[in-house]
């Protein structure tokens, strides 16, 4: 491996820009590739963000030879399908979450990477900002004591249009898969496996739910209280309630940079912790941290982990009846 870390992007979307963005700010990172359906798709990307590399077809970026790892950056549908293809032609894989459709796709794509002894961590970037880190040590200094409870929700109003990416059911839409993940993602990393799981949502018209509530329950008796939404605007708050005091990530939580820590008989103190850029760069740091070092997966965002938030997500689905039709 060259002393830069060089990526390739696939799918140049709104989400890839970000990455870029993040990849940027980086001396010892580059984006070196792109690829997409289309010449004017790529172009456009590469002239934003000067990249010289430009491939029409995914084939085409995985094969590049000067590329060490891939981001897949393509709508939750094409997950799967793109980072085995990625992994079967040698390259590392930073895979966009949701990290697939569902669980059994995850565990082809974990299997896959496994097989090639090639490096996959799901793109869950929130998790290494440096506030969600500031969290977990908290959490496990007992600033707080025992968790006991997280509540956080994540949702935002959107136009309603049947052919977008959040509402066809083809594109694997619905709240859940898209900003859902991430309070899921962050009452896992805080409480581990739930033991029990119960959920309500509202289907909309394209039968992908708009509005959703999750209860988890966990061995010790921690309950995490989530919800969901692509109809309205939500605090976007997180909170984890301690038997000693309380933890309070300011909105927008997922991409925070301040909390506020409530010790039992103490004042409350406010953290800042700025993340670094536009916060993208926090996960492209620790691939290649970890790719560098010769690691299959982050302990961070562990597959594993993204392996049991699929599993509570195809759960979560099957109780309120929803399903996808590539399933």
């Amino acid at each position: 491996m060259t002393e830069v870390f060089r990526w390739g992007i696939l799918g140049p979307g709104n989400i890839a820009a970000k990455f870029a963005t993040g990849v940027a700010a980086l001396d010892d990172q580059e984006i070196i590739a792109v690829g997409s359906r289309t010449q004017a798709s790529a172009d456009r990307f590469a002239d934003r963000f000067d990249i010289v590399r430009r491939h029409v077809g995914y084939e085409a970026l995985v094969a590049d030879p000067n590329v060490d790892a891939i981001y897949v950056a393509t709508p939750h549908n094409f997950h799967h399908d793109h980072t085995v293809l990625a992994l079967q032609h040698g390259k590392h894989v930073l895979c966009e979450k949701p990290f697939a459709i569902n669980a059994v796709q995850a565990q082809a794509m974990v299997d896959e990477a496994r097989r090639q002894k090639l490096f996959l961590m799901e793109a869950m970037w929130s998790r290494f900002l440096p506030i969600i880190v500031e969290v977990r040590k908290l959490v496990v200094d007992g600033a707080i004591g025992k968790v006991q409870m997280v509540q956080a929700d994540f949702g935002f109003r959107a136009s309603f249009n049947p052919a977008s990416r959040l509402f066809d059911p083809a594109l694997g839409g619905g709240a859940m898969l898209d900003v859902g993940v991430y309070p899921i993602s962050l009452a896992t990393m805080l409480l581990g496996q739930p033991d029990r799981i119960a959920a309500l949502a509202a289907l909309g018209a394209t039968g992908i739910d708009e509005n959703m509530g999750i209860v988890l329950g966990f061995p010790d008796g921690e309950v995490a209280l989530l919800a969901t939404t692509v109809r309205a605007t939500t605090l976007q708050e997180a909170v984890i309630l301690g038997d000693n005091g309380s933890i309070r990530v300011h909105s927008p939580w997922w991409v925070g940079d301040a909390l506020t820590l409530q010790r039992a008989g103490h004042a409350p103190e406010v953290m800042q912790r700025p993340y670094f850029a536009n916060g993208f760069s926090h996960e492209a740091i620790e691939v290649a941290d970890c790719v560098r070092a010769g690691k299959l997966e982050s302990a961070v965002m562990s597959l594993d982990e993204s392996l049991q938030v699929m599993r509570i997500m195809d759960e979560i689905r099957a109780q309120v009846g929803m399903k996808y039709p590539m399933e």
